[in-house]
């Protein structure tokens, strides 16, 4: 084959080789012909012509970059050492993209030194104590202000976090020590609530227990004095001027718990007043021949 005609066949075959370029979906790309913006390129296949166009990629993903830790003087002259974060994105839309390209210089650098400046202007306002505590409050400064100043750049700041807020070394000793010496405060006021607790408790139970044996104590008087009083009563119905009588009955009452046999003579007035205390007059179990002296046998 003829050495000319070859390199007319394969030096387009080049040129066109090495202008092919591939716009991944995650990103968008500028063309430029000899310096000058031409278009926007989608994610897909795109071809430039070698020497004469450039293409810029941008990625369109949400990123994330760190301010890089720096020492801050708080409100109350101490050094914190504060570092944070911060996620973005380049907006989707052609002026954003040719913004975030042709507005800023290096537009991740720039973010980086503007969230450092403005963390030194928020927390230098700031006690260490009162940093530490309002942490949500500096993170919503930090991301209205960077929102604000990274808009011509097409970028949106979706959220910033501090990672730390870090005191002098001698200064976090000591505040671990004021911690540590609060929380054996509260524990022991809390063990201390609890005794009193357990001893109320048993304060009741023994007031409790002393109010059921004082009840228990009126209950047992007024009942023996219930018994007494219908003792009372019987004896002035059926024993006045007779104590003799009165004892037999109470002798035959102890006989009779015992489930004794108890031999009662016939004509006794004994059997008249048991007859009439029980509202009934007693049957004999069995009775003796008219020789044994008319005693007559009783058995419980």
């Amino acid at each position: 084959m003829n050495f000319p005609l070859l390199i007319l066949i394969a030096l387009p075959l080049l040129l066109f080789a090495i202008g092919v370029r591939i716009v991944r979906p995650t990103h968008k790309a500028l063309i430029e012909r000899l310096g000058k913006y031409r278009k926007l390129a989608e994610p897909g296949f795109h071809w430039i012509i070698p020497g004469i166009d450039r293409l810029f990629l941008v990625n369109m993903t949400e990123q994330m970059i760190d301010a890089e830790p720096q020492e801050i003087i708080t409100n109350d002259n101490l050094n914190a050492s504060v570092d944070a974060q911060v996620y973005f994105r380049v907006k989707s839309d052609e002026d954003s993209v040719k913004g975030s390209i042709y507005n800023v210089n290096n537009y991740k650098r720039q973010i980086v030194n503007l969230a450092r400046t403005t963390l030194r202007n928020i927390i230098g306002t700031l006690t260490l104590k009162s940093a530490n505590s309002e942490r949500g409050k500096i993170n919503k400064e930090l991301h209205e202000t960077l929102d604000k100043e990274t808009k011509s750049w097409g970028i949106e700041i979706i959220r910033s976090e501090l990672k730390q807020i870090d005191p002098p070394k001698d200064v976090q000793e000591t505040m671990n020590k004021v911690v540590k010496a609060e929380n054996e405060k509260i524990a022991a006021i809390d063990s201390a609530t609890a005794a009193e607790t357990v001893a109320d408790g048993v304060k009741r139970a023994k007031i409790k227990e002393a109010e059921g044996y004082k009840q228990s104590k009126i209950l047992h008087a007024e009942g023996e004095a219930e018994a007494i009083k219908f003792v009372n009563q019987a004896a002035d119905t059926y024993f006045v001027g007779n104590a003799q009588l009165l004892r037999k009955l109470e002798a035959l009452e102890i006989s009779l718990a015992k489930n004794s046999k108890v031999v009662v003579p016939s004509g006794s007035d004994l059997i008249n007043i048991i007859g009439d205390m029980a509202g009934m007059a007693l049957p004999p179990v069995f009775r003796k021949s008219e020789s044994d002296d008319h005693a007559s046998y009783w058995k419980s």
